[in-house]
């Protein structure tokens, strides 16, 4: 057997500029040919006939829970979530039990992943040592070690010289320091987006500028350092701004938002449902509306999903003591085809910010097509409708606040280094 030939499918690698019919030659894992009406003796044949043939979505803000809290998602089950969504690369962030601020960590996740997961994990160390916000960890032994950015994700690093020295340290390896942009004594005991919804719920409220206040911050420190800044899941119509001006003076920052984000708003939360209690809180409409004028723009550089999988048990009770976070890696293609459908963007763009977009954010040489990369590919029907039924789903978890919704657009088949570890 020599290779796989993918046949018939519509090529799209924003990466190359290339949206065409093409056939597509695998051989060792890494793609060696693309070209019209390819033809091979002995290979295997996969007729895409009716599909977008991408490269491998990435997804570079994802919860894996593993170590130490496997029983909500472990590499195994959240890299098959992954495969399902056509997801072949995956960041993973570093608030496990232990945390990923040490070497042995980071160097059980990347084997584990390599000998029994369904996708390539990337780690995300720790800005602090143990989230703690009061010393850096030991940046450059967990970059050497395989870790492509650090972030104390889930809190934010309070101490504005430590920030500072974080943006520092990281920039003499060219890594990004990702913020969790959150000023506590503004979130207090909040639980949602402050607003008439919360008003009505009798719900504490967390305000936008608690966001915004932290988003300038970082910013302003990224400008005086010259350090690289990613803001996560940015979720308000000011931060969007922010990193608009700062982008536009030359700041080296980036961000992502989340599909949840750009889907909903804080209406989701009415009738108590844990499902849509998340960090960032869902916003108002006039933040969503932000958000998704900010993808289409090129103001948001990426999409991903900040899947937070959690036990039932931690979201079948109170709203206020829930868990925050959605489980994100099956719903992150159908929810950003539908702003395709909706004209918000265009399918390339789409593409572009869950493959090569994202992959450059973190500094990983994959999320294209080119001659000579790895195999990972997604196939993938944007027609296909389908109900999503969270037992369904190949995660441990099934928070969703997505439960019965009418989703279109699937993945068929993902390869990796040219193996197909997901076929629907």
């Amino acid at each position: 057997m020599s290779g796989i030939l993918i046949k018939n499918g519509r090529v799209i690698d924003p990466a190359n500029n290339i949206d065409a019919e093409l056939d597509l030659l695998i051989e060792d894992g890494r793609i060696v040919e693309l070209g019209h009406a390819l033809a091979v003796a002995d290979a295997e044949v996969i007729d895409a006939s009716g599909l977008l043939v991408t490269p491998g979505l990435v997804d570079i803000h994802v919860h894996l829970r593993d170590p130490g809290l496997e029983y909500k998602e472990d590499v195994i089950s959240g890299t098959r979530a992954a495969a399902a969504g056509g997801v072949t690369s995956l960041a993973c962030m570093p608030n496990t039990s232990p945390i990923i601020d040490n070497l042995a960590i980071c160097r059980y996740i990347i084997t584990k992943a390599q000998e029994q997961g369904s996708a390539n994990v990337f780690p995300i160390g720790s800005i602090t040592k143990g989230l703690k916000g009061e010393t850096l960890s030991e940046m450059g032994e967990l970059k050497e070690g395989g870790c492509v950015a650090f972030s104390d994700d889930g809190v934010p690093v309070v101490s504005s010289e430590l920030m500072r020295r974080g943006l520092e340290y990281a920039d003499t390896f060219d890594a990004p320091i990702i913020s969790h942009a959150e000023d506590l004594s503004l979130v207090g005991s909040g639980v949602m987006n402050e607003g008439p919804v919360a008003t009505e719920l009798g719900l504490k409220g967390i305000p936008w500028v608690a966001e915004d206040a932290m988003t300038a911050r970082d910013i302003m420190l990224a400008e005086f350092t010259g350090g690289r800044l990613h803001m996560a899941h940015v979720s308000t119509r000011g931060s969007v701004e922010l990193v608009r001006q700062a982008k536009a003076r030359g700041v080296r920052v980036t961000c992502e938002a989340t599909p949840h984000h750009f889907t909903l708003t804080d209406e989701a939360v009415r009738g108590y449902d844990t499902n849509a209690k998340m960090n960032p809180p869902l916003r108002s409409q006039q933040d969503r509306d932000a958000v998704r004028a900010g993808l289409a723009d090129g103001t948001i550089d990426a999409i991903a999903t900040d899947h937070a999988p959690h036990h039932i048990d931690e979201k079948n009770v109170e709203f206020a003591i829930a868990m925050n976070g959605i489980v994100g890696l099956e719903t992150l293609l159908p929810l950003t085809l539908q702003l395709v459908k909706e004209n918000v963007i265009d399918l390339n763009r789409a593409i572009a910010l869950m493959t090569c977009q994202p992959a450059r954010v973190i500094g990983i040489d994959r999320g294209t097509l080119s001659r000579g990369a790895f195999a990972d590919i997604a196939l993938i029907n944007p027609d296909l409708e389908w109900e999503l039924v969270p037992e369904q789903l190949h995660s441990k978890s099934r928070n969703t606040p997505f439960a019965g919704r009418k989703m279109q657009g699937t993945t068929m088949k993902t390869l990796l280094a040219g193996n197909i570890v997901f076929e629907r």
